[in-house]
Formats: C-alpha cells, sequence, structure tokens
C-alpha cells in the first residue's frame, strides 16, 4: 500500500528522524508533524549542561527548528498541539490547539508515534508544590534556571543519569546539593563496586550524599521546602528536583487499543511496528529487545531512539529494515569522572540466573610516563565456556567512553575475549598504552579460561571456606596502608624462597594490589603444586566492593 499520509505524533528524537527520513524517501507524501511543545527537536541530553552554564546559549540546544523542517524538508509542522484520540477504525486522529482549543480531525494512512517518557512523580504529600521540578524540555529547563535564580540550597531526588547531571549543574551554579536516592547507589543500572568512586566523588565536591534514604513528604515552610525523609531527619532547602526516574508515555496508545509489552511499554516488532499495521511507535515509550538476553526491556536513550525513528519510516515506505534491539550502551559524566556501561550488568545476570563469569582490571587510561595519565577501573563480564562477551563497565577520569564502545562493538559482533587480546587499537604514549586496557582485559579473561590461573572473588575472600587462607603478595609497605583480614603476606618476589611456610593442604586464596602480581604469585604456587585462585582486580577492587 503506497502510504499518501503520515502523520508523525511527537518530535525530539524519534519522532523527529522519523519525519526527515520519510521525506528523503518520498518526495510527494503529505507529512505532519505535531509536538505538544513549541520545539520539535531539541537536545534533551544537554539539558544539565545549560543549567549549570557549560552550554552558554540556549540556542545551541535547538537541533531543529519548525521553520527548517518546513523549508528544507517539506513538512507540516504542528506544534502546540496534542494528539487527544486515535480512531484506528476511520483512520482518523483527533488533534487539540493547545493555543485555542479547538479540535479537530485528521486522516492518515499510516502514523508514527513517538511521545517519549514522562518523569516519575509518585503520590507523595506535598508533590505538586511548585517547589517540586522536574526536567523533560526546554519548557521545564527555564522553569528550573527562574526557580534557582536567588536561591542557595537545593534537593535531588534520585540518583540516575538526570539527578547526576544535574547534581553536578547545581554545584557549578554555587548551589548546596544534597543528593537523595532510594537505594544503597546511584546509577542503578551499573553494578554496586562500579559506583563506588562515584560516591566518592560526589562527596568530594560537596555533595550531601543521602542513600538508602527516602522522600516521604514534601511542605512548604516559611517560603522554604521541607523535605521529610525515611531517616527521620528533615531537611530545609529552597528547591527540589525530581529525578527518579521515567516511565513510557502510553496513554494515547493504549486508548487506541494498542498492545502494549510486559514492561509497560508499547509493543512493537522487529520493524518498528504495533498491534495495528499502520501504526508504528518509537523511542522511549516502546519496549524493545535486549540485544544480548533477547528478553523485553525500556531503554530511554538517545541514539536507539533515532535509529528507531529512521527504520520506522524505512519500514513505512517500502523498505524491509529491521531494527536490531538495544544493548544500553551509555556514560555519564560526574565531575573529573565518567561510568559508562554495554550490555549485560552482574545485576542482570543474577537476577536472570544466567551463567557468567567477571574479571576486573585497573590499568591506567594511558601510557603511564606520559604526563596527565589517569587509573581506570575495567569489569567484564563473558561466558564461562566460550567466552563470549557479555556486558563491561568502566570508570574513571579519562578513556571510559573509548573502551566501552569498543565493548559495545564487540558484543554486536559476537565476539569472545581471546578476540580482545589481538585487538590491534590506537596506540601512542599520550592517547593510550601498547597494552591498551581493552587487551588487558582480555588477557586476563582468557588466561583464566584457558586454566593458566583459576580466579576468585571479593565474596569468596569475605567468607573463605574450610580449607582457605588468604595470601597476600603485596610489599610490607603496601599491606601496611591496609589489607584484607586474616591474610598472610608474602611479596611475590619472596614466594619462590618461602614455599616451605606454605601448606599443600590449603587452598591459598591470593591477592595484590590490582591482580597481576596475585597472577603470577598464582602461576609460581601452581607449579609447584599448590591449589590457589586469584583475586580479580586485587585489593582495589575489595576497597570499591567492601564498603
Amino acid at each position: 500500500m503506497k502510504v499518501e499520509k503520515l502523520l508523525i505524533i511527537g518530535g525530539v528524537a524519534g519522532g523527529a528522524s522519523a519525519a526527515a527520513r520519510a521525506r528523503r524517501l518520498d518526495e510527494t507524501a503529505e507529512i505532519i508533524l505535531f509536538e505538544r511543545g513549541p520545539d520539535i527537536s531539541f537536545a534533551n541530553c544537554g539539558l544539565p549542561y545549560h543549567i549549570g552554564g557549560v552550554i552558554g546559549e540556549r540556542e545551541k540546544l535547538l537541533v531543529t527548528s519548525p521553520e527548517m523542517m518546513r523549508r528544507r524538508f517539506k513538512i507540516d509542522i504542528r506544534t502546540q498541539t496534542e494528539i487527544i484520540a486515535i480512531d484506528r477504525e476511520k483512520k482518523e486522529v483527533v488533534a487539540r490547539n493547545l493555543a485555542n482549543g479547538k479540535e479537530y480531525r485528521e486522516t492518515y494512512d499510516a502514523v508514527v508515534l513517538s511521545p517519549g517518557a514522562e518523569p516519575l512523580r509518585p503520590p507523595i504529600p506535598g508533590i505538586e508544590s511548585p517547589k517540586v521540578l522536574t526536567l523533560r524540555n526546554l519548557q521545564d529547563m527555564d522553569t528550573i534556571i527562574q526557580r534557582l535564580d536567588g536561591t542557595k540550597t537545593t534537593a535531588i531526588i534520585g540518583g540516575g543519569y538526570i539527578g547526576l547531571e544535574m547534581a553536578e549543574a547545581l554545584v557549578e551554579r554555587g548551589m548546596q546539593v544534597c543528593l537523595i536516592e532510594l537505594a544503597p547507589q546511584v546509577m542503578a543500572p551499573a553494578d554496586p563496586e562500579m559506583v563506588t568512586p562515584l560516591h566518592q566523588e560526589l562527596i568530594k565536591h560537596g555533595i550531601d550524599l543521602r542513600l538508602k534514604t527516602s522522600v516521604t513528604a514534601f511542605a512548604e515552610v516559611d517560603g522554604q521546602l521541607e523535605i521529610e525523609l525515611s531517616d527521620g531527619k528533615p531537611l530545609l532547602v529552597d528547591v527540589a528536583i525530581l529525578a527518579i526516574g521515567v516511565k513510557p508515555e502510553t496513554k494515547l496508545a493504549a486508548e487506541a487499543g494498542l498492545e502494549l509489552g510486559k514492561t509497560g511499554g508499547i509493543k512493537v516488532d522487529g520493524h518498528m511496528c504495533t498491534s495495528d499495521p499502520a501504526i508504528f511507535a518509537v523511542g522511549d515509550a516502546v519496549e524493545v529487545a535486549d540485544y544480548v538476553t533477547g528478553l523485553p526491556a525500556l531503554v530511554p536513550l538517545a541514539g536507539p531512539a533515532n535509529r528507531q525513528g529512521r527504520i520506522a519510516a524505512e519500514n513505512i515506505f517500502g523498505r524491509d529494515t529491521v531494527y536490531n534491539q538495544t544493548q544500553g550502551t551509555a556514560i555519564c559524566k560526574v565531575f573529573d569522572l565518567a561510568i559508562g556501561m554495554t550490555g549485560l550488568s552482574e545485576k542482570a545476570a543474577r537476577r536472570l540466573e544466567l551463567p557468567y563469569e567477571k574479571i576486573y582490571v585497573h590499568p591506567m587510561s594511558h601510557a603511564s610516563y606520559y604526563p596527565g595519565t589517569h587509573p581506570l577501573s575495567f569489569k567484564l563480564l563473558f561466558v564461562p565456556d566460550t567466552g563470549r562477551i557479555l556486558g563491561a563497565q568502566a570508570v574513571g577520569a579519562d578513556g571510559i567512553d573509548k573502551r566501552i564502545d569498543v565493548i559495545a562493538v564487540a558484543i554486536r559482533a559476537g565476539l569472545t575475549v581471546f578476540d580482545l587480546e589481538d585487538m590491534e587499537l590506537c596506540y601512542a604514549p599520550p592517547y593510550g598504552s601498547a597494552k591498551d586496557p581493552v587487551n588487558y582485559a582480555g588477557f586476563v579473561a582468557s588466561n583464566a579460561l584457558r586454566g593458566d590461573v583459576a580466579l576468585c572473588h571479593v565474596d569468596d575472600l569475605q567468607h573463605p571456606a574450610a580449607g582457605q587462607k588468604l595470601l597476600d603478595v603485596r610489599t610490607p609497605r603496601e599491606v601496611s596502608l591496609g589489607t584484607i583480614p586474616g591474610a598472610i603476606n608474602i611479596p611475590v618476589d619472596d614466594l619462590r624462597d618461602n614455599l616451605g611456610q606454605l601448606s599443600k593442604e590449603t587452598e591459598w586464596l591470593v591477592f595484590c594490589q590490582v591482580g597481576l602480581r596475585g597472577y603470577l604469585a598464582c602461576r609460581i604456587l601452581s607449579q609447584n603444586g599448590f591449589r590457589c585462585r586469584n583475586l580479580s582486580g586485587g585489593y582495589k577492587t575489595w576497597t570499591m566492593s567492601v564498603q
């Protein structure tokens, strides 16, 4: 069926991409894009950075304007217009002009839904106070900047991407910030030990970090906002930013009788088509399949939304293009650190009861002898028997993005940890090392799979089994600064001369600072008839894990 009239409901990443791609594919089709707000395409990921002053000009957040879309793509742009109903039988939508309240109907051959996700606002007493703000669009950003003028104290509720970015932005504005998070960690998609450096970074920059704490009520008191907390300690601030997450905006789809998925998002097939063959859906409102597990997921990220918009348009205009699932590759800046992730986390693997092995490495971001290098912590998950890569997380001050990007591509390509050993990556002292952290992770994981060393992890050292003992192979000076309780110390360089001190009836759980000397010690021990296992990531991983 030839599509002569396409309606796109919602702009930003998914809707605007669908509109532009549709026009490139069909010069004659009538394309109408409806948007409730005044802006059809803006950089919503950049909103916190304008609030903090890093992006100085508001106009830089406008990806394109309605005027440009009309002129360049011959698209009928109708801003300040809300679609309030879809009549699937008549193939019509009911539109409401928000400027004058008038309603009218518009026919269609095909529809692309791109309603996005809306901030969660749980039924907490007092949450409707004008001092409790959320951030979704440019108008929210403008309101926040206006309300912050002349204020000194603020609370951010939620430690996800928006919460962390807003915390940094408000500190940049010279404000006192309290960050409240119900979970025992910020950045919920990451594993707990990988966010330990983020907690330290937030505190270092003066943020009052309240973990395992929830808000029970808001109340305005003498011009300020009093926040009642689950720990019984009330907090008095000038304004609060609610950033506890988002939910797919599916009201229109549900009322139209479109099928929703298990996660609550709009259910679509690989062509981004809903349960109605004339209606497609893209962006934060849709349920996707996780690339690693194949299970339903909600992944509100701009990159997938852009690709989905393009793919929906291609299928509407006769091409057979399939969206190849979402693997959740993301990165977040937290002051001088960044945390990046892709694929499966250990938390998710445990929850799904999937078999996995993991390793940690803590290399430098580039050659240690070149100025400006920084340590990074890198975690890799893989299938225990084949070595197929499942996911990765990294945290540090430099080089996080390029390492996670390499692993993201490796996951897409179905590569294994053995392939990481052979990767030829950019090297010059200012940018990397001859053994890149990605190679290094491949070496460590491959050594374990080949049987060169048996691994152990923090949980094993916290609760050693009968017949196991801990062996610290660092120098006495390092040990004096802290060690794992119960460990005996024999430096690796002295190990061969002191094997008589160790019992072959014992399995030795060996550790050093980051894992390399522990590996060397295990090679010595195993070739001398001792049973041993090396703590992946060493004492540094222990300190990140045990808080």
